[in-house]
């Protein structure tokens, strides 16, 4: 069986135990020991965790105070927001919504927020209203949900990829800090902003 077919075969398989369970039952025993493994592989891998429940626990308003720095030694500029965190495709990703401003003008993000069975790790993406692109960021996060992202984004001064670094903590119950570093115009790692959220 190749691979095309055999996603196929699940796809269909899958179909069946979720919209028929007595006819799923049936096809289930039917299954070869290699088909019935990768059911349950897939299964697996689709299945909500303890991780997917931490974030779960995110979702809410939020108020923000973003801090931005343009170069080493300058000092912030500081800006207000607000954000909606809601989860998404069965409890699986958590979906953030942003408004606020940057560089005194108005300012909106999304990004999705999940942890991959798969691979162990938790993802993040990135895109606003003041580019046309997506930031992809892949990291871990320990027990107090203290996490460590890096990715890239494309830089429309560099006209190509630039690697970024973003960690995200607790504070308090309702407060969390995220800071992203970039390079700086030396090249050297940057405080770019700090973002605060406090949960209503």
């Amino acid at each position: 069986m190749n691979r095309t077919t055999a996603r196929r075969l699940l796809a269909a398989v899958t179909f069946l135990l979720l919209v028929t369970p007595a006819l799923g039952q049936r096809e289930a025993q039917e299954m070869t020991p290699e088909e019935k493994a990768m059911m349950e592989a897939y299964m697996k891998a689709g299945a909500t965790g303890e991780q997917h429940e931490t974030l779960a626990a995110q979702a809410g308003e939020y108020t923000t105070v973003a801090r931005s720095w343009a170069e080493p030694g300058a000092p912030p500029v500081e800006e207000t927001g607000s954000a909606t965190r809601t989860m998404i495709l069965d409890g699986r990703v958590m979906m953030e919504t942003y408004s606020g401003s940057m560089m005194g003008m108005p300012f909106t993000g999304q990004s999705m927020t999940g942890y991959d069975n798969v691979t162990g790790k938790h993802w993040a993406t990135w895109n606003d209203s003041m580019s046309t692109g997506i930031m992809v960021m892949e990291g871990t996060c320990d027990a107090e949900m203290v996490c460590v992202f890096t990715g890239t984004y494309n830089d429309p001064i560099v006209k190509g990829p630039v690697t970024t670094k973003m960690t995200m903590r607790w504070t308090s119950p309702t407060t969390q800090v995220m800071e992203m570093h970039g390079p700086g115009p030396d090249g050297q790692e940057l405080k770019m902003m700090e973002l605060t959220y406090t949960k209503k």
